[in-house]
């Protein structure tokens, strides 16, 4: 008798049923990243290039500050846009959002056309506004960092659909983030990346949750 055959077959019916049972056990453990701050300030008088207004409500942000420094920030959105944005980018409530002071439009144009080598920036906003407005929203955020004088950051923060800082909190294996510095390709690739994973995947669950208890 041929028992590698049977133990083939014992192994493509055990592991459909292994693997369904590891992700129905996961729905309610799943881990959520932590939310730092429930009062960050919205996006009230930013405006797009094309004067399109910019909010944090319904969707999940990646929120940028290049304030008066836009050139400045190319390598970090180079990484972003490499390593996060192009693989999300067409999920409709995922945005980038980069706060920036008027009189940077040329620098911004030729930072779209490098973006426009990665992926389509149709969600990759710079959003314009007075340096009061930039650093309001900063200062929002509560975090341990400051705005150079130029009212910029290499750091980017994630918020969610609620207007909600997350990150990490500190415990015996990880420390404190607020935020995640652009310009280090390592933080974008393994740390940012992993969080945006966490936010997407809890959002997408919720959603699901949401379709199958209105089918019922």
């Amino acid at each position: 008798m041929d028992y590698r055959k049977y133990i083939v077959l014992g192994v493509l019916f055990v592991l459909p049923i292994t693997v369904y049972l590891f992700f129905a056990s996961g729905v309610n453990n799943f881990a959520k990243l932590p939310v730092l701050n429930q009062a960050v300030s919205d996006l009230e008088g930013f405006r797009t290039m094309d004067s399109t207004e910019v909010t944090f409500k319904d969707h999940i942000t990646v929120l940028g500050f290049y304030g008066a420094n836009v050139a400045g920030q190319k390598a970090g959105a180079f990484n972003l846009a490499h390593k996060i944005y192009k693989k999300n980018y067409q999920f409709d409530d995922f945005q980038f959002v980069m706060l920036t002071q008027e009189g940077q439009q040329e620098e911004v144009a030729e930072v779209i056309n490098l973006l426009k080598q990665i992926a389509d920036p149709v969600h990759f906003k710079f959003a314009f506004g007075s340096a009061d407005r930039i650093n309001s929203v900063y200062e929002s955020l509560g975090t341990l960092g400051a705005l150079d004088t130029s009212n910029a950051t290499s750091y980017v923060y994630i918020i969610d659909k609620e207007g909600q800082l997350r990150g990490r909190t500190s415990d015996g294996e990880m420390t404190l983030v607020y935020g995640y510095d652009a310009n280090d390709y390592a933080v974008v690739n393994n740390e940012m990346n992993d969080d945006i994973k966490i936010v997407l995947a809890e959002y997408r669950l919720a959603l699901k949750k949401y379709k199958s208890a209105r089918a019922r």
